[in-house]
């Protein structure tokens, strides 16, 4: 007996069972015993037919690799209508079928073979009993043909798994002629596979927003065989053009040239048409299923890349058991963040050459990776975002210096802000918390902690018993090794020099940070990847990042020509003013020197990790933090993330951050950019409240700007005419959902990514009704 036999179809390796074999002889002869003995020298597994409805019969039965029919005498059956029987049937797909005609003498012609192939055999036997003669022929087919079929009925696995992926597939001849597209093809481009099968993409109707070459630049790229991937405009077939992300990939075949292009394409979903069809297909795809898979479907989508529908996750309470894999739906999505840095595409690129190299390659790229992750390579080319006025002045306001050409080719520089520190305020005395203050304070624990009542019954001074309730739960008193009444002066100082007169950069918004830090820190890999230093100087730096604010972007500063500006050089003004400030406060009065009492070893090292932290809230620099956060710590868990959810799989991780105090850095970054900016993953009455108060300090900003004539930074916040929902999707879309996406998979939020859906689709909703405030008009007078 044979024993299975391993076969390698490209990276796939199989498992081939031994050869089964149907003979079809109505009568015993020599010839038939030649067969069956042959079988057995195999070791192939036999069986005879002497029926044309036993030989149906059997075949349906055992689907043999292997048919031979006697073909020499019509007299007892048709051996061509059996044949064409058998080929009607679906398993003979992958079936060799062997006709057994007579032997010609030296005198008579030779027949043709083309009436038994048009019948459906593959081959002839002319007549021959001897044993090594069958044999023979039957190693020889089994080698051949039957080895090749095997190999093709594997491809149906292959295509299996094309039929049910995500991503929309199309396969074209080398002359674009397409051959194959999957049911995601489908759905996204709006055709069925029979109107396109068949076609040659020429045919079909192009989108008019490409660049002009850009097809041709294409197909030259690809005609050398090498692949191309990037971003691409297609027409559907209702006449809507849609952005998508394309990579196509030349195949070699047939004399060793190109046969086949295979294109990935998925939805660069950046405009209205996208999100729509990302509606469509989510709608299509999950009529009729239950809230928890709904729930799931919207999980697995990016919010960038959909008009968000939550009416099931509205419905789920938030320890819902299925919450968990939304940590692995934002893994998913860190690998296709549609802001990508160039860094980040070359160290993809590494990792895929990774996978087939030698191992001294592999090594070598290793090394490589080191270099790529510690160096600033992270910072993404940014442009317009679908010209959206609403992007295009976020991103101009907070992610660049400020300094506008006006005429004559000179930058303006005037004395209009004042930012002199001879008047700063005297902190009051605090006594003891009131009860109704403790009360509030009880649950400051819950991410749903409402800071505005604490600012109600605070007097607007909540940082400082927010401040005393959190530092004592971490223990900073101990660390510092200071009094508790050392501590309370230094809080009572630091919130002093907040500006209660900013309608959002105030004491409020830094207790509102110091909260959400607070809340960071106690989620388990969080925890377990940092050390006590790393705690207190998180809460620290949350606790000053935007001390003495005044109310006016970086970029407002360097156009006035503020004293900071020239200062600071007009770079990271207010965060370079915020750190040193604080510092200086704090070492020139004893009564509140939290540092007096620790070495200076130590409070080197924390005063490092403070500024550090306070500097990375600077906006001109979040692609390169949150790009290095994903490339760094994200994506080199993920295996771990997927294959491993064993309960010490996190220690693990935990444990190998711990070892490299560069990624301890990362995560502290990280930290404090999504606390500082976590407004949108509150519970949706406290978004709205700080959407409104964000609002309103850019609108007097942009008031003031146009009274000393300076240039305006961001035009749209004109109260006039700005429309809040319109500037929170833009924020939303381009700032947080790719960095919270990645803050989720790591230290796993679940209750603030409901938060941001929920948020999100409320300024949709407001959007759509073309609202510009915070609420509908009919909410606002109730």
């Amino acid at each position: 007996q044979a024993s299975a036999t391993e076969v390698q179809i490209g990276p796939m390796r199989l498992t081939q069972d031994p050869i089964q074999v149907l003979l079809i002889f109505a009568k015993e002869d020599s010839q038939s015993d030649g067969f069956w003995w042959a079988c057995d020298r195999a070791g192939y597994r036999c069986n005879i037919a002497r029926t044309p409805e036993s030989a149906l019969e059997c075949f349906l039965d055992k689907h043999q690799e292997i048919i031979v029919i006697d073909h020499r005498n019509s007299r007892y059956f048709d051996a061509e209508d059996i044949c064409r029987s058998i080929r009607a049937t679906k398993p003979s797909e992958h079936t060799v079928i062997l006709a057994v005609v007579p032997r010609t003498s030296a005198d008579e012609e030779e027949t043709s073979v083309l009436p038994l192939l048009n019948a459906g055999f593959d081959r002839q036997f002319k007549e021959n009993s001897s044993i090594t003669a069958c044999y023979n022929e039957l190693v020889q087919i089994e080698h051949g043909e039957v080895r090749s079929q095997f190999k093709l009925r594997a491809c149906n696995a292959v295509f299996t798994a094309l039929d049910h992926c995500q991503e929309a597939i199309e396969i074209t001849s080398e002359d674009h002629v397409i051959q194959y597209v999957n049911p995601a093809f489908e759905r996204m481009m709006g055709y069925h596979k029979g109107e396109l099968i068949g076609k040659e993409l020429t045919e079909l109707p192009k989108s008019d927003k490409n660049c002009a070459d850009l097809l041709d630049n294409i197909n030259t790229f690809i005609k050398k065989g090498k692949e191309w991937q990037g971003v691409y405009y297609a027409r559907r077939k209702t006449g809507d053009s849609i952005q998508q992300h394309v990579k196509i990939t030349p195949v070699i075949g047939q004399g060793g040239k190109i046969r086949h292009f295979v294109s990935l394409k998925r939805l660069h979903c950046t405009n209205e048409n996208n999100k729509q069809l990302y509606k469509s297909h989510r709608d299509e795809k999950y009529t009729g299923d239950n809230s928890q898979s709904e729930s799931h479907s919207f999980k697995c989508k990016n919010r960038r890349k959909d008009s968000i529908d939550v009416k099931s996750i509205t419905s789920q309470s938030s320890d819902a058991p299925n919450l968990p894999t939304r940590r692995y739906s934002s893994m998913a999505r860190i690998h296709s963040m549609t802001i990508e840095a160039p860094i980040t595409k070359v160290i993809n690129i590494i990792n895929a050459a990774q996978e087939n190299s030698p191992i001294t390659v592999a090594e070598a790229l290793d090394r490589v990776l080191e270099i790529l992750r510690t160096t600033e390579l992270y910072s993404p080319q940014l442009g317009t975002k679908d010209e959206d006025p609403h992007t295009s002045d976020l991103v101009g306001g907070l992610m660049t210096d400020g300094l506008r050409r006006l005429s004559g080719n000179e930058y303006v520089f005037s004395k209009n802000v004042n930012l002199s520190h001879s008047h700063l305020s005297v902190p009051n005395t605090i006594n003891d918390v009131p009860p109704c203050t403790a009360q509030l304070l009880d649950n400051e624990e819950s991410w749903d902690f409402n800071i505005f009542e604490l600012e109600a019954v605070t007097n607007k001074r909540p940082l400082v018993y927010l401040g005393l309730k959190i530092f004592a739960r971490f223990g900073v008193s101990e660390f510092l090794n200071c009094s508790e009444a050392t501590l309370r002066a230094w809080l009572q100082m630091i919130e002093a020099n907040y500006h209660s007169s900013n309608s959002y950069h105030n004491s409020t918004h830094a207790a509102d940070v110091l909260h959400a830090t607070a809340f960071f820190l106690r989620k388990e890999r969080v925890k377990g990847s940092l050390d006590h230093l790393d705690e207190v100087a998180a809460l620290i730096a949350a606790t000053i990042h935007d001390v003495d604010h005044p109310g006016r972007t970086n970029s407002f500063l360097c156009n006035a020509g503020s004293e900071l500006a020239v200062l600071y050089n007009d770079t990271a003004v207010l965060e370079s003013h915020h750190t040193a400030l604080a510092f200086q406060l704090t070492i020139k009065d004893s009564k509140c020197n939290i540092f007096k009492n620790i070495d200076r070893n130590r409070y080197r090292t924390l005063r490092q990790a403070i500024i550090d932290m306070v500097l990375a809230t600077e906006m001109t620099k979040h692609f390169e933090h949150v790009n290095k956060f994903v490339n760094s710590i994200n994506k080199p868990m993920a295996p771990e993330e997927t294959s491993s959810h064993s309960e010490g799989s996190d220690c693990e991780c935990t444990a190998n951050i711990k070892n490299f105090p560069d990624n301890q850095t990362l995560i502290k970054r990280m930290m404090i950019k999504c606390a500082d900016v976590a407004n949108p993953c509150r519970p949706l009455e406290l978004c709205i409240e700080w959407a409104g108060r964000i609002s309103e300090e850019y609108f007097a900003q942009t008031d003031e700007e146009k009274r000393q004539g300076l240039p305006v930074v961001m035009p749209v916040f004109d109260r006039n005419t700005c429309s809040i929902p319109k500037s929170q999707i833009s924020f939303i879309d381009y700032f947080i959902t790719d960095m919270f996406d990645a803050w989720d998979a790591f230290a796993h939020l679940p209750v603030l990514m409901q938060h941001l859906a929920n948020n999100y689709k409320h300024w949709k909703t407001l959007d759509e009704l073309k609202c510009k405030s915070v609420r509908l008009p009919s909410e606002n007078n109730n």
